[in-house]
């Protein structure tokens, strides 16, 4: 089924909410395809990076997975289970737990984020693909200010 071409003046008239939430949704089955095609899912990805100190962690130190759970709360999703994911991760030798139910990286799983996180920018530019930078950034100032002119903190 084709669509039809919508004009400026129509375009303008659509619901924002809408647009962003079949744009949220489409971005993130895309992402997840792909992490899954490497054989990682995000979640995974996120215990990772929220557990090195060479990326999101201030100081390295192990969260347990109420800690984690909070940390992701802007932005994990409904379907994820984190206390399912990290047992994945343990099982592969990427974390460890101990007695206290702190999750901690491993250096093997240290090695895993990084690899993994090596194929971030692929994935980011299969979905900026014919979108420029001043597009882009044209596009995320309009919706910090929605964001803010419906009384949301765009930080």
């Amino acid at each position: 089924m084709t669509l039809p071409q919508l004009t400026d003046a129509e375009l303008a008239a659509q619901p924002a909410a809408y647009w962003t939430g079949v744009a949220y949704e489409a971005l993130i089955a895309f992402t997840r395809e792909r992490q899954a095609e490497l054989g990682f899912t995000q979640p995974q990805f996120w215990l990772l990076r929220k557990l090195s100190a060479n990326d999101l962690s201030p100081d390295g130190q192990g969260l347990t997975v109420a800690e984690l759970q909070q940390a992701m709360s802007a932005y994990i999703r409904f379907e994820d289970d984190l206390a399912a994911e990290s047992e994945v991760l343990v099982e592969r030798g990427w974390l460890t737990r101990d007695e206290a139910g702190r999750l901690w990286i491993t250096e093997a799983g240290e090695a895993a984020r990084a690899e993994l996180k090596r194929h971030a920018p692929g994935i980011r530019n299969r979905v900026h693909q014919g979108i420029d930078d001043a597009d882009y950034v044209t596009t995320l100032k309009v919706l910090r200010q929605m964001i803010r002119n419906t009384g949301g903190s765009p930080d």
